[in-house]
């Protein structure tokens, strides 16, 4: 039997990298929307063409098409112990097919992983980011600063703050997030496999948690 994970969170609790670490600890695949669409694209099947289609007119993919691909992703070789969902499902709809397609298959979801963190920590850690303007580099004015403050350690040029970092925008998104995700949330809350993970810490605390909360 398939045994599947879900990770839930906000932009900025490190969701992504705390599924990725998972995935490498539990030697399961890694799969996110963004990761299953460009490969359905790229492998030129019947799914895939048909959501490239939907790409190039500007619309957004329907919930259909996005549950063809992840039944596709699924039906690899890779994925036949399970795999670790990151960003999906991203609405109840989409919650209550995946139901489907875990009862259809005899695969369960074993874990519902929601990292939980306040919204001014949130603030704090994007809008702390900075960016090289020539090479890219990532900084973080607290938690990883340069050794010149606004210059980049690798190429000497200026470092920037994106729009998306700015405090106002982060808000705006999180906003978003809570209107969107918050049934997503309610609609997973009182399932056995359902864990409320401790964003706050660092990276590895929080990793630890995760561990713990997966062997429960």
């Amino acid at each position: 039997m398939s045994k599947h994970l879900i990770f839930l969170g906000a932009p900025g609790v490190g969701k992504g990298t705390q599924a990725q670490r998972l995935a490498q600890f539990l030697r399961l695949p890694h799969v996110s929307t963004g990761d299953m669409l460009r490969a359905s694209v790229q492998s030129g099947s019947d799914i895939g063409r048909r959501a490239a289609a939907v790409m190039d007119s500007g619309a957004l993919v329907s919930d259909q098409i996005i549950m063809d691909i992840v039944a596709e992703r699924l039906f690899h070789e890779d994925a036949a112990k399970g795999v670790i969902f990151d960003g999906f499902p991203r609405t109840v709809n989409q919650a209550r097919a995946l139901d489907t397609l875990m009862q259809d298959s005899g695969s369960v979801i074993s874990a519902v992983l929601h990292i939980d963190l306040d919204d001014e920590v949130i603030v704090e850690r994007l809008s702390g980011r900075r960016v090289c303007s020539q090479c890219g580099a990532i900084y973080h004015e607290r938690y990883h600063p340069p050794v010149t403050s606004g210059v980049c350690d690798v190429c000497h040029a200026a470092l920037v703050q994106r729009e998306d970092d700015q405090p106002e925008v982060i808000r705006r998104r999180l906003a978003v997030y809570e209107s969107e995700t918050a049934p997503l949330v309610a609609y997973y809350h009182d399932r056995p496999a359902y864990r409320l993970i401790d964003g706050d810490g660092g990276a590895d605390a929080v990793f630890a948690r995760i561990v713990e909360a997966v062997r429960e």
